[in-house]
């Protein structure tokens, strides 16, 4: 029998029966052990009944301090015990997980206040454990292999000696190495160049051990957008392929900052061609007796992938600041694409007469089809060059072509949310003065609920702002050491792009002062690891890239956020694309971009009542009118402001 907090009533609506309870959570049973009672929590708990009774999408925006990552996780974990699924949670990236199920976070707050046994696992995306085909070859041709071979020796003993009867348990994701730096980790992570399907290693592999244990999970599975937008493309080739979906089957799903999953759809339809995983792919198809027919076709598709991977990178252009060359199409490329997806073709028709003969192994016959229609789907975009966003990068292994599509709103209407389940977004900032159209109609969402509550907080007894437009401080850097020293360290620094975080860390070097100050940088451990020490050292200062959203630090370890500039898009092919799009690119892209950005990381600093702080925000662009008055509205009408 399912296991409910309540005493449920098989004749009456089961929603119901939850609101009820749900209700008297926020109104006695939390107030009686210190949680006050919020308004604003009572009202979002109240919107969210309809969307899990009608089995609707709802944007819930809520302000800092409403307490809304309670509400949607109330209603996630009765709803998968009603259905006996587990519900998604969603969160942004991977250090938003880790704040949702850290010690002292809401889920252990429900479970030890209400007495709940909550069955909670983690989904991580597979970037974040390690590869043992890439800790093998690293650990042998580093400098710092030392930390490798530490590594390896650490790795459980059922990876070192295969056996019967062994007792398998998760092992080898990006937290159990707290202090490698993210450049170290790419050496010996998971990419998306890893055939996995092959590896002799995959069933003794951290990544492949997981997934058998979340699956398992009763009430929730938390993973990142990007995996979840992984689970919903990847669904159907798995099952061709005789494998699992990357997640069971879901009661309901809580896009936590909602407001990103545009970006993790992208993502996650992007392919990545690479002339040197092609040829080693379909040589596989040589090793067998087959037809000369078919070993022709195959030479002939890896002498023209020689080809077009060639002009690829004789017509691509290097992008100032970037990795990335951007592809200049003309009809040369685009005729050689067409001459590589018939060669393709021709050995699809091939492989058809080739699979009656029984002359190859099925299971390496399979594994190359799949590859073969991957490549076909994404060079297939270039068929309508106008929705295709495509570049080039280039590193010793040679060139490799990234392709996404322009648009995913028609893949995520049709695969998500068609699906007759209740779908939450849940954000501080998911409307543009008041307006949900602008993050529902990127992800194709026609018909949805949607509700804002504001923050409860006195932001003009906690907060002041200081704007300084770049003409307005000659020193940018001595500008910063000055105001930390005014709130002796206690800072978050948000920076729009890892370069200039790269930046500011090399010109500190230059200034004595900074020497009083403890500085941790994103990319120089792992970022769980840095946010606790950061917290628990409270005169630190954390520099960041990815913490706009999600990072939640109460009390006086962050009194000061500081905005090193103003977080509009970056110049990559996804919003150079966007912009494209529209006669007014700045005021219909880039400023709604900024303004939800800037929004959120302005609510990392008041995170309770008690606490107090400062933001500092940088940038040339407060130099245009249009900017200045845009960002003055987006403040807190009532907090004081300093304009120097």
């Amino acid at each position: 029998m399912t296991s409910y907090p309540f005493t449920f009533d098989p004749a009456e609506p089961f929603i119901q029966q939850a609101s009820d309870w749900i209700a008297d959570v926020f109104y006695e049973i939390l107030p009686e052990v210190g949680f006050e009672v919020r308004d604003e929590q009572i009202y979002m708990a109240f919107q969210l009944e309809r969307a899990y009774s009608e089995k609707q999408t709802i944007f819930a925006e809520a302000g800092v301090g409403t307490g809304k990552t309670l509400v949607y996780l109330l209603y996630a974990i009765t709803y998968a015990r009603y259905t006996r699924k587990p519900a998604i949670i969603a969160c942004a990236d991977e250090s938003l997980i880790e704040q949702l199920v850290k010690p002292e976070g809401d889920i252990a707050k429900l479970a030890k206040h209400l007495n709940l046994t909550i069955d909670a696992r983690l989904s991580k995306s597979p970037d974040q454990y390690v590869c043992l085909n890439k800790l093998d070859e690293t650990r042998f041709r580093e400098d710092d292999s030392e930390i490798y071979h530490d590594m390896y020796r650490g790795l459980p003993d059922f990876v070192h000696f295969p056996d019967t009867l062994q007792a398998f348990h998760p092992y080898g994701n990006r937290k159990e190495y707290p202090d490698m730096t993210d450049e170290q980790w790419e050496r010996v992570g998971w990419d998306v160049f890893q055939d996995c399907l092959v590896c002799s290693q995959r069933h003794r592999c951290g990544q492949t051990i997981s997934r058998e244990h979340y699956r398992k999970s009763t009430d929730l599975i938390i993973c990142s957008h990007d995996f979840y937008m992984e689970h919903v493309w990847t669904y159907e080739s798995r099952k061709r392929e005789g494998q699992l979906p990357l997640l069971p089957d879901h009661s309901s799903i809580i896009f936590d900052e909602g407001h990103l999953l545009e970006t993790a759809g992208q993502n996650a339809l992007t392919y990545k061609l690479k002339q040197t995983l092609f040829e080693s792919i379909v040589v596989r198809l040589l090793q067998g007796e087959i037809r000369e027919s078919l070993a022709v076709a195959v030479e002939d598709a890896i002498s023209q992938s020689e080809i077009l991977f060639d002009l690829l990178d004789r017509s691509s252009v290097k992008v100032p600041a970037s990795n990335r060359k951007e592809i200049v199409l003309n009809e040369e490329l685009l005729r050689e694409v067409i001459r590589f997806r018939d060669l393709l073709a021709t050995i699809e028709e091939e492989l058809v007469f080739e699979s009656g003969v029984y002359s190859l192994d099925e299971y390496q016959l399979k594994i190359v089809e799949e590859h073969l229609e991957m490549i076909q789907h994404a060079l297939s975009l270039f068929r309508q060059p106008d929705e295709l966003i495509s570049w080039v990068t280039e590193d010793p292994d040679g060139v490799t072509l990234i392709i996404m599509p322009k648009k995913v709103k028609e893949v995520l209407k049709e695969r998500v949310f068609s699906q007759k389940k209740p779908i939450v977004f849940s954000s501080a900032t998911l409307s543009v003065d008041g307006n949900f159209d602008y993050t529902a109609q990127g992800l194709g969402i026609e018909k949805y609920l949607s509700f804002s509550v504001p923050s409860p907080y006195d932001y003009k007894a906690q907060m002041r702002a200081n704007l300084y437009p770049d003409h307005t401080v000659t020193d940018k850097v001595k500008q910063v050491i000055h105001l930390l020293q005014e709130s002796e360290g206690r800072a978050l620094i948000l920076f729009p792009s890892q370069e200039e975080l790269q930046q500011f860390k090399r010109d500190l070097a230059g200034y004595d002062e900074h020497q009083a100050f403890r500085f941790l940088y994103e990319g120089s451990a792992e970022i769980s690891h840095l946010i606790s020490a950061f917290q628990n050292d409270e005169h630190s200062v954390l520099c960041a890239v990815t913490l706009w959203e999600g990072l939640d630090i109460p009390g006086p370890s962050l009194s000061h956020v500081i905005v090193w500039e103003l977080p509009f898009p970056p110049n990559d092919p996804v919003f150079t694309a966007k912009r494209k799009d529209t006669l007014q690119p700045f005021q219909d892209v880039d400023m709604p971009y900024m303004l939800l950005r800037l929004k959120q990381g302005i609510g990392r600093l008041i995170r309770t009542r008690d606490d107090q702080g400062i933001i500092s925000i940088f940038g040339k662009e407060l130099q245009q009118s249009e900017v200045w008055e845009q960002v003055n509205r987006f403040l807190p009408h009532e907090i004081e402001r300093t304009n120097p």
